[in-house]
């Protein structure tokens, strides 16, 4: 088993208003970006559905210099309707990632949970303050 030291946040860079679903975004990183798989371990629609994406076992494809030790969770959204960095997480999404990070917490008691920028500050992602996940 890896050695898990962060949960990294990210969101998709998706408009409001525009659908970006768990499939688009696996389809998006298998034949734009040549990984294997979806590159995140976890992706939460805005009907607050999370999705599997690879297993926890493997190394993600998520965030440069810290994919061998981090669990990555994406939110579909994150920019307005004019595609400028904004929280557009829905209800259900807000409970959905609350849920999910306590879950990944009492697995990974040690593990800093961490936004996207907060490991690289040219990003906006996940466009809010993880510490109020």
């Amino acid at each position: 088993m890896r050695t898990i030291t962060l949960i990294i946040i990210h969101c998709s860079a998706t408009p409001d208003g525009k659908s970006f679903s768990f499939e688009s975004c696996r389809a998006d990183h298998i034949r734009h970006r040549g990984f294997k798989d979806i590159g995140y371990h976890y992706y939460v629609t805005r009907d607050g559905i999370v999705h599997r994406g690879r297993p926890e076992e493997s190394v993600g494809a998520h965030c440069r210099n810290h994919n061998r030790h981090s669990i990555g969770v994406c939110y579909e959204g994150g920019l307005d309707a004019s595609g400028k960095p904004k929280d557009t997480r829905t209800p259900a999404q807000l409970l959905a990632l609350h849920m999910l990070v306590e879950r990944l917490k009492e697995r990974y008691p040690r593990a800093l949970v961490v936004g996207h920028h907060d490991l690289n500050a040219a990003k906006a992602c996940p466009c809010f303050d993880v510490r109020f996940v």
